[in-house]
């Protein structure tokens, strides 16, 4: 069965060198539960899947797609959002957002 997590923050922009990607820092308790479906999985299937990556499926308001969260060096995760989600939801860098993640 596959866990789910709700989480509530706001999106923020990061410029890198070649684009602009908007994303959400997962942190908290939701962070320790990703953080540990992670450890689970990398015993179930012998090894880490690409950058630490975890599977998931994500939901913001109506807008649901499947993709994966990222470690960071902090102990966050880091859930990217694209433009048609930004778009869809209405949402713009500051603006809080409200997740629900289905941990696969």
């Amino acid at each position: 069965m596959n866990e789910t997590l709700a989480f509530r923050g706001p999106v923020t922009r990061w410029q890198g060198e070649k684009a602009t990607y908007h994303l959400l820092t997962i942190d908290g308790a939701a962070a320790e539960a990703i953080a540990m479906h992670e450890r689970i999985r990398r015993l179930e299937l012998g090894g880490r899947r690409g950058f630490g990556s975890v599977k998931v499926m994500a939901t913001i308001g109506e807008t649901r797609w499947k993709t994966s969260v990222f470690p960071s060096k902090t102990g966050e995760w880091w859930l990217l959002v694209g433009k048609k989600v930004l778009k869809a939801e209405d949402l713009v860098a500051g603006d809080e957002a409200v997740l629900t993640l289905e941990l696969l």
